[in-house]
């Protein structure tokens, strides 16, 4: 699946937005993507979960984690297409833990995986649980890139589709200033 194959899905499915919008991460962005637009049909989610489980094929994984919620069926769908498990972490006292009787193996060959990036955040904190429980992650997979480059991490990183959009520090937010206000049209308020 091409980038713009990928791009193409999001934009047929509402997926891609514009307008002004509040992050997960707090910052403001005239750019918003609602995976689970996409995710709700099987056969996308299916064709996308492949295209990134592609790249990965010859690094022996073992098992595909990615943050809840938004990461679970990416988890599920590269999961799928490698053969193997999937897991996903969730946030317990702040810290991203695995929880639900999930565990990993000392060295378990790990790929982490998430819809979109914007800052990578979530993303290293998963990174950060597998070394806690003595995995070992071999790359970081995700449907959109939207960091522009910024978020980077010790292991290969692909993205089917890389997003250009904005993002500002609500003070500092043009948008705001013209009067416009933000919507969260996410999962997290």
């Amino acid at each position: 699946m091409t980038e713009r194959e990928t791009l193409v899905l999001y934009e047929k499915t509402g997926a891609l937005m514009h307008g002004h919008f509040r992050l997960t991460s707090g910052l403001h962005s005239d750019v918003y993507l609602q995976s689970a637009l996409v995710l709700q049909y099987p056969e996308h989610a299916a064709a996308l979960g492949a295209a990134l489980a592609a790249p990965f094929r010859d690094t022996r994984v073992a098992t595909v984690l990615a943050p809840a919620i938004g990461g679970i069926l990416v988890a599920h769908e590269v999961a799928r297409a490698l053969g193997v498990r999937a897991l996903f972490t969730e946030r317990e006292g702040g810290l991203m833990s695995l929880r639900r009787g999930f565990t990993l193996g000392q060295g378990e060959r790990c790929l982490v995986v998430e819809d979109v990036i914007t800052t990578g955040g979530s993303t290293r904190e998963v990174l950060e649980c597998v070394e806690r429980h003595s995995g070992g992650v071999v790359g970081v997979g995700s449907l959109i890139d939207r960091s522009g480059g910024s978020a980077r991490f010790p292991v290969k990183h692909v993205a089917l589709a890389r997003v250009a959009a904005a993002t500002w520090k609500p003070e500092e937010c043009p948008l705001c200033q013209s009067g416009s206000q933000a919507i969260k049209p996410g999962s997290r308020a």
